[in-house]
């Protein structure tokens, strides 16, 4: 696999048992999400999708700040453009969504792995994760607001996973909150040490290394397409992956290594 473009911010590896690690690596800057680093994080992640050696993703972070979202000095700076950064402001809004949406989107389970701060894009790329576990240092914030300008696309990730009221009161007060009230929110999945956590979550992470990627991709698209629609329309759609799903050479592969009681050898097909 080929290295992000600009290893000096974002750093990359994998192991045997296909696990890529996306580390965010400017600490220095608190890992800002500025368009050099979502444009080294996006290649990663499209990289990531299409290479067959790759099986799951953990995105973590160098430093005290998991990501502290937008680079602000970045926006200002671009306040001084003919239209005041009204052009600029669309194409980093729009790469930034186009970034959290390929993390959806990809076919691969993709892993938040918390050991710092995380406010506003920055909590936005934690929600936006399959799964998301963070240390007991962690602290999470939409604190937009605190500075005029509401975290309206952040809003979008943290809405869809954590329920109305407790979105509402993350965006309108703007504190932090810890990561035991993050994962009583839903927003994470677990608390755990702190010293424990990248061996917790490379756990998790091998045991879903282990499944059928074939699978796995057929239910991580099918889980996100299903949840905006009716019961009904979810029914008749899952019905037909399930389908889809049998047909499928590991799923008889997987039926027949259970009846056998041995373990299946998946083709990925």
């Amino acid at each position: 696999m080929k290295p992000s473009k600009n290893s000096n911010i974002l750093k990359t590896s994998i192991n045997n048992n296909g696990i890529f690690k996306i580390v965010l690596d400017n600490s220095k800057n608190h890992n800002v999400l500025s368009e050099e680093m979502m444009q080294n994080l996006q290649f990663a992640l499209d990289e990531a999708a299409s290479n067959n050696k790759i099986r799951v993703i953990i995105i973590s972070a160098n430093g005290s700040t998991f990501s502290a979202g937008h680079d602000l000095k970045e926006l200002k700076k671009n306040r001084q453009n003919t239209d005041k950064g009204k052009n600029y402001y669309k194409e980093i809004m729009l790469k930034c969504s186009k970034l959290m949406m390929s993390i959806v989107n990809n076919p691969k389970p993709v892993i938040a792995e918390v050991s710092g701060v995380a406010t506003a894009a920055g909590c936005q790329l934690v929600a936006s994760c399959d799964l998301s576990y963070a240390s007991k240092s962690a602290k999470f914030a939409t604190p937009g607001v605190n500075i005029g300008l509401f975290c309206s696309t952040p809003m979008v990730a943290l809405s869809r996973v954590v329920s109305t009221k407790h979105s509402m009161e993350m965006l309108l007060i703007g504190d932090l909150i810890s990561s035991n009230k993050a994962a009583e929110i839903g927003l994470i999945n677990e608390v755990v040490e702190d010293k424990i956590l990248q061996s917790f979550v490379l756990e998790k992470a091998s045991k879903i290394s282990k499944k059928s990627s074939m699978t796995l991709k057929i239910g991580k698209t099918a889980f996100y397409k299903q949840i905006d629609m009716t019961l009904s329309e979810a029914y008749d759609f899952a019905s037909d992956v399930m389908v889809q799903n049998m047909l499928k050479l590991d799923a008889e592969e997987g039926i027949d290594a259970f009846i056998e009681k041995r373990s299946p050898s998946w083709k990925d097909k």
